[in-house]
């Protein structure tokens, strides 16, 4: 993979994708790549993990690969799998080539890492691992290690080049000692306003400024508050854009409440915020202080 020289320089090619790291995530981005070690993310839902893998590949030209983990993902689902109604074919018509060969082989996500071009290695991404179980989790450590798995039929198969692995976690438990200390690792926490409205700016930029902050104000605000979920910025995103489909160029109470389900995913945080709260929310977004506004710094 093509390198940064400088951890500004790594800043700057992120950036180029709409993706704005603050210092500490690209430095230890810029230590993974270096270092060649996989890098643990953690953090709530929503806070741009994913999407660092997105912008790492595209800023460096490399190919994206996602092995996206849910509970009971086996070896087969991520490493590989055999192509059984060829091998089949393969049998009836009596055919030379052995059935256990790369010929049959179905290249899952983790093998099609350690098998990408070396001068231009993959970008993998281990998305949400805190959702696999423990035996995959174990699994990985080999993996991790050393960049090689085991195939009974093969043997084993060994990375010419490592490729960068970004490694995803909600928390939603707590992933092993043994996978993290072969990681890097970076809390990312929601953006403060500043960098909220920066990330919109870049992202939307057909939306005027004065409703961009608008909404990244009120979510920020509304993040003091205690709800079951808050919102992560891809909500943000997706609410600064519904109010622009709408015609709108400035918040009201109205599309606000009219909208919530764009910003909020639960039924008992959207009738919590549902009326008087959005519009005390709004002045406040808008520097109003208002009398009886629900939450408190």
């Amino acid at each position: 993979m093509n390198g940064f020289d400088s951890i500004a320089e790594m800043r700057q090619a992120l950036a180029g994708q709409r993706y704005l790291a603050d210092e500490g995530l690209a430095t230890v981005a810029f230590l993974a790549l270096r270092l060649r070690r996989p890098l643990l993310v953690e953090g709530e839902p929503g806070v741009g993990k994913t999407e660092l893998a997105k912008a790492l590949a595209a800023a460096t030209g490399a190919p994206l690969i996602r092995l996206q983990c849910y509970e009971g993902i086996d070896v087969h689902q991520a490493l590989y799998d055999w192509d059984y109604p060829r091998q089949l074919l393969q049998l009836r018509a009596g055919g030379s080539a052995p059935l256990y060969s790369e010929e049959f082989m179905l290249r899952r996500p983790l093998l099609e890492a350690l098998a990408s071009d070396p001068a231009r290695p993959a970008v993998l991404l281990i998305d949400e691992l805190d959702r696999a179980d423990d035996e995959f989790e174990a699994f990985l450590l080999e993996f991790l290690s050393d960049f090689q798995v085991t195939i009974p039929e093969l043997g084993v198969i060994k990375a010419a080049a490592p490729p960068t692995v970004i490694i995803t976690s909600n928390r939603t438990r707590d992933l092993h000692e043994a996978l993290k200390r072969r990681c890097l690792y970076h809390w990312i926490d929601h953006p403060d306003l500043a960098r909220e409205v920066a990330i919109a700016r870049a992202r939307l930029p057909h939306i005027s400024e004065r409703l961009t902050t608008q909404v990244c104000s009120f979510v920020h605000e509304l993040r003091f508050l205690d709800l079951y979920r808050s919102p992560g910025v891809g909500e943000t995103l997706d609410w600064a854009e519904a109010f622009h489909v709408l015609g709108r160029q400035q918040m009201d109470a109205s599309t606000a409440d009219r909208t919530l389900g764009t910003l909020l995913k639960e039924r008992d945080d959207i009738e919590r915020i549902r009326g008087k709260p959005v519009e005390a929310l709004i002045d406040r977004a808008n520097g109003v202080p208002k009398d009886g506004a629900s939450g408190d710094h």
